[in-house]
């Protein structure tokens, strides 16, 4: 029995292995108030990893938002437009579906390293977003028309976008199949990174064109 702030505390010390701590944290809870009545002036508390890690989500909740407009704010000085930015930020949710869809398939859950996983995947989605809708605006001031300026853009930029993305996904590979010491770490961080990476490419070469032909063209015709 030991003694903390002038309050009894007893302390019961375990190892989690083959799942999430938060899932486990969760089950143990439901299974101790279902089996378990604390008498008056008891109550149980978690910590170590998961008291960690729910600080770090905590913290993250306001970094991730942060970071996005902080992106936001930067790409309306690049291009001197709210409608451009929002674009570009539009890829924001195509690297979630992917980076959720990743820890669903692989069995795991959302965690600080995958968090951090959805941050470093934001940025590449959004600079695969800047070299592509840049491109289609530099050719539209050479004089070509929003259907051709996006269609040779999406042609003549593929391949860098592809090349991005790719060197990404393949570095990534042996954290993704890692399973030694510190692959609960490595391996959430790579799926979302890697399934992020390929969902929001993909919709960026097929939807982003798409909503840009939309809004200049509805521009053009209210003008």
């Amino acid at each position: 029995m030991r003694r903390d702030q002038l309050q009894r505390n007893a302390v019961l010390q375990m190892d989690v292995q083959g799942r999430d701590v938060d899932g486990f944290v969760n089950e143990a809870n439901a299974l101790l108030a279902q089996n378990i009545k604390l008498p008056a002036g008891y109550w149980v508390e978690w910590g170590g990893a998961f008291e960690n890690q729910q600080r770090a989500m905590a913290r993250l909740a306001v970094i991730v938002p942060l970071t996005i407009f902080f992106i936001f704010v930067l790409l309306y000085t690049a291009f001197n437009s709210v409608k451009y930015a929002a674009l570009i930020i539009a890829n924001v949710p195509f690297a979630i579906i992917g980076g959720v869809f990743g820890l669903w398939i692989s069995g795991q859950y959302l965690s600080v390293p995958s968090a951090i996983g959805f941050i470093a995947v934001f940025g590449v989605a959004m600079l695969n977003g800047i070299v592509l809708v840049s491109f289609i605006n530099e050719l539209r001031d050479k004089g070509l028309s929003v259907a051709e300026a996006v269609r040779k853009g999406c042609e003549l930029r593929l391949r860098p976008v592809m090349m991005t993305a790719s060197v990404a996904i393949l570095g990534l590979v042996p954290m993704l199949l890692s399973s030694g010491v510190g692959a609960e770490t490595q391996r959430p961080l790579a799926t979302v990174v890697v399934g992020g990476l390929i969902t929001s490419t993909l919709l960026t070469l097929i939807l982003l064109p798409v909503i840009y032909e939309w809004l200049e063209t509805r521009k053009e015709r209210t003008r």
